[in-house]
């Protein structure tokens, strides 16, 4: 009868231990999923000496990881490391890579909106105009929506002019003819079309292919994109005005990879970038005004205006590519129509 009561004793004992113990575990499991952490390699298709590679980059990596208290961290490479500019949105669209950056210009085989997220030339004469035309009038929608068929999450970084710097000032058509400038995606057949020559060359490259002469002249963003690539020091013309306003700069995210994150980690990521959005495109602004005016003070730069009848020829050669991306998809020509629409509300057709 002893051994009885003590086997009763023991195995009431290990009953009580075995239900605190999976009692503790299940308790304990909600906790451990919610301090589950994720690592994202980010691959940009700008070099880190890129004024937006800190400015933009940087500050998302800074605010994402501060926002989900560490569990979520990015891991940054600089243009070329991993991925060229143009095969990124591949990546993040097969989920090799978690997010990524790029110009509209670089994924044009995918996405039918993608010219005129580069920004039709001679469009737009303020910013404040872009931003209304992405956020107010639904081509961020447009855009995500064709991206997401590809699945891939789209944020434009900000919008802004994109202006070019060039080695000698444009003071004819003549002039304009025989430049070669470094361009990408709409900017670039525009260019050709109006009749310089235009062609693409990675930002790693673009230094050396202006201070030895295989380009006259360039855009990479505006003041900040060629001060920030040292431009200045070997092209002391800044040309005015832009040559578009638009969406330049696109953050693209895995939606695989945003898929997995828990969906408080979900909305921080979505709301960090619209609020980035409307930071960048702002601040952005502010330091276009004090760069240019830095480069004209310490690298003698000069404004070129270009003469009015170099604007008009290139106005009638930009609204004969405006109908061009049109016709590359029924959703393309929609976002036109919506432009168009907009411009003429503006007063500007």
């Amino acid at each position: 009868m002893k051994i009885l009561t003590t086997a009763r004793k023991t195995l009431i004992t290990y009953g009580s231990a075995l239900t605190l113990g999976l009692t503790a575990a299940l308790a304990s499991a909600p906790a451990a999923a919610a301090e589950e952490s994720f690592t994202w390699k980010v691959q940009s298709h700008w070099p880190g000496s890129s004024s937006s590679y800190e400015d933009s980059l940087v500050r998302l990596k800074t605010i994402l990881e501060e926002r989900t208290d560490g569990r979520l961290e990015l891991e940054l490479y600089e243009a070329g490391s991993l991925f060229k500019a143009k095969e990124i949105f591949n990546a993040v669209s097969r989920g090799i890579l978690e997010m990524g950056t790029i110009s509209p210009a670089y994924a044009q085989d995918k996405i039918t909106l993608a010219g005129i997220a580069s920004g039709l030339p001679f469009a737009f004469r303020n910013v404040w105009e872009a931003a209304y035309f992405h956020q107010g009038l639904g081509f961020e929608q447009m855009l995500r929506d064709e991206a997401a068929k590809h699945n891939v999450y789209w944020a434009t970084d900000k919008v802004y002019p994109t202006e070019m710097v060039v080695k000698q000032p444009i003071d004819s058509w003549e002039d304009f003819t025989k430049l070669k400038i470094r361009s990408s995606g709409a900017l670039q057949s525009f260019l050709t079309d109006a009749g310089a020559a235009a062609s693409y060359i990675p930002g790693s490259e673009l230094y050396s292919a202006l201070d030895s002469g295989i380009v006259d002249g360039a855009h990479w963003g505006a003041s900040q994109g060629a001060f920030s690539m040292g431009l200045y020091e070997v092209a002391k013309y800044h040309v005015q005005p832009a040559l578009n306003i638009a969406g330049t700069d696109v953050i693209i995210v895995s939606q695989k990879a945003l898929n997995k994150l828990p969906e408080d980690m979900q909305n921080i990521v979505k709301q960090a970038l619209e609020e980035q959005f409307w930071f960048r495109t702002n601040e952005y602004q502010y330091k276009e005004r004090i760069t240019l005016a830095k480069a004209i003070s310490e690298h003698n730069v000069q404004v070129n205006t270009l003469p009015e009848d170099v604007q008009n020829r290139l106005t009638q050669t930009a609204q004969t590519l405006w109908d061009e991306e049109g016709k590359r998809s029924d959703n393309a020509q929609k976002a036109l129509d919506m432009l168009k629409d907009y411009l003429s509300e503006l007063g500007y057709l």
